[in-house]
């Protein structure tokens, strides 16, 4: 999919803010708002982009794209490399497994 770099940008994003912000409670989830026609990316030297997207080569575009499996989680490490997890990442309450109470 065309969105699936910018994806990991902005999962990476969320994450470093949830996670340097110093909390006690844990703040709520919020949905990434990503745009049709828009392509994101998450160059070589771990900067991100987005990109305006026209459908004249949408096919060449979809060449070697992979969809994100539903239940992913993008993160960024301590080292400040981007890395994504398949699996759970959410207790059985429903909160993040992974927050600053945990």
């Amino acid at each position: 999919m065309a969105f699936s770099t910018k994806t990991f940008a902005l999962a990476s994003l969320a994450l470093v803010t949830a996670f340097a912000a110093p909390a006690c409670a844990q703040t709520a989830a919020t949905p990434w708002e990503l745009k049709s026609d828009t392509g994101y990316a998450y160059d070589k030297e771990g900067k991100t982009f987005s990109y305006k997207m026209g459908t004249s080569n949408a096919g060449e575009l979809l060449k070697g794209a992979k969809k994100v499996p539903k239940g992913t989680l993008f993160f960024i490490g301590q080292n400040g490399q981007l890395y994504m997890r398949s699996g759970p990442y959410l207790e059985g309450d429903g909160k993040f497994k992974f927050g600053p109470d945990r």
